[in-house]
């Protein structure tokens, strides 16, 4: 029996480390053979409460994207530069990508990843980096104050394609923290990030690996048999 615990606690951990790993098989929906949708709006800036912090949004364009997720960062406010900010609004930062980088490029191969404000990515295959195009990925900051909009970007993981509806926006807080948005998928560095009050979100398709098949399975195994393993007698052990 302690062998099957020692067993099951690698392939946990082994499954538990590879489980962000994208398949070359990963079937791609129709839908993502798009580019975002961007439309210029009139909405008037607004207000919204979060964690009794008040934040003033300003609409700019209407905006709807469907996308790939190769990368994420789900924020808490109580941490890092959003405490500091006072920045409760923005929920999670999502970087996804369509088109040729979802159908084309072989995204197994290239390493994707979130930092604090940023999505990265890079590869030591020349062949995957130039069918890679930078224009079809973007780092989302995803901004809410409703707790179900809220709850599924925080359940959203990388593979995963999903469709975001809502405004690119900027916004600001009673601290004088703000941070505005990109309007458009060509730019690069600071800055070149989508910042979007979300109105609606639904995951069109939940990516299902066999390392996180293969980490869930270990993990309810390894339970069973730790706790078979010290309820036995002693000599089973």
């Amino acid at each position: 029996m302690r062998y099957l615990v020692v067993i099951s606690l690698v392939v946990f951990i082994i499954s538990w480390w590879n489980r962000d790993n994208l398949s070359s098989d990963i079937v791609v929906l129709n839908a993502l053979n798009q580019e975002p949708v961007q439309v210029k709006t009139n909405e008037p800036e607004f207000s919204v409460t979060v964690a009794d912090i008040d934040y003033k949004v300003q609409p700019l364009y209407d905006y709807d994207l469907v996308g790939l997720v190769v990368s994420y960062r789900h924020h808490d406010g109580n941490y890092g530069l959003h405490r500091v900010w006072g920045d409760n609004l923005n929920v999670s930062d999502v970087c996804v990508v369509w088109r040729d980088n979802a159908f084309k490029t072989p995204l197994p191969r290239l390493e994707f990843w979130n930092g604090q404000f940023t999505c990265n990515v890079k590869t030591s295959d020349r062949e995957a980096w130039e069918s890679f195009k930078e224009d079809q990925l973007s780092n989302n900051h995803l901004l809410t104050n409703e707790p179900r909009i809220r709850k599924i970007l925080n359940g959203m993981k990388v593979g995963d394609q999903i469709r975001i509806r809502g405004w690119l926006s900027s916004y600001k807080n009673g601290s004088g923290g703000s941070r505005g948005t990109s309007v458009t998928r060509e730019d690069k560095g600071n800055g070149a990030c989508e910042t979007i009050f979300v109105k609606h979100v639904e995951v069109l398709q939940s990516y299902s690996s066999i390392w996180r098949k293969s980490m869930y399975v270990s993990l309810v195994v390894f339970l069973l048999s730790l706790i078979f393993y010290f309820k036995a007698p002693y000599r089973v052990r």
